[in-house]
């Protein structure tokens, strides 16, 4: 059996490559400030994007991307924060923070291929 912390790990390894592979460059894999952490922090060109990964094994529990609640937003953001701060500021950039859906399939039998949404500027602080 899958626990659901193999299954973050996952969803969130696939999404890295599923970024790499749109030509975002990984900065950060789980960067974390204080208690506060963001699965992804990727870069292409100036913009620089906070990327929150949601995977799920199955449709049981609704889209993935419903559990992104405003409390995880405004804990991202805190992250973001000092994640900017950390490197000066790094003026000029374009900043925004993205979600990322990997939704596997519940059979096994045969295999069901992962299905990965992307989606840019998801919010807004």
């Amino acid at each position: 059996m899958t626990t659901g912390g193999q299954v973050g790990r996952e969803g969130e390894a696939m999404a890295a490559r599923y970024l790499e592979d749109a030509g975002w460059t990984v900065l950060e894999r789980n960067y974390r400030a204080g208690r506060n952490e963001v699965d992804l922090i990727v870069g292409r060109g100036r913009t620089v994007a906070f990327v929150e990964v949601k995977a799920r094994r199955g449709d049981g529990f609704g889209h993935p991307l419903e559990a992104i609640t405003a409390r995880k937003k405004g804990e991202i953001a805190k992250v973001a924060r000092a994640w900017l701060r950390a490197r000066g500021g790094l003026r000029g950039l374009s900043l925004r923070f993205d979600a990322v859906a990997v939704r596997f399939g519940a059979t096994r039998d045969p295999p069901e291929a992962p299905r990965i949404e992307h989606v840019p500027d998801a919010w807004r602080l």
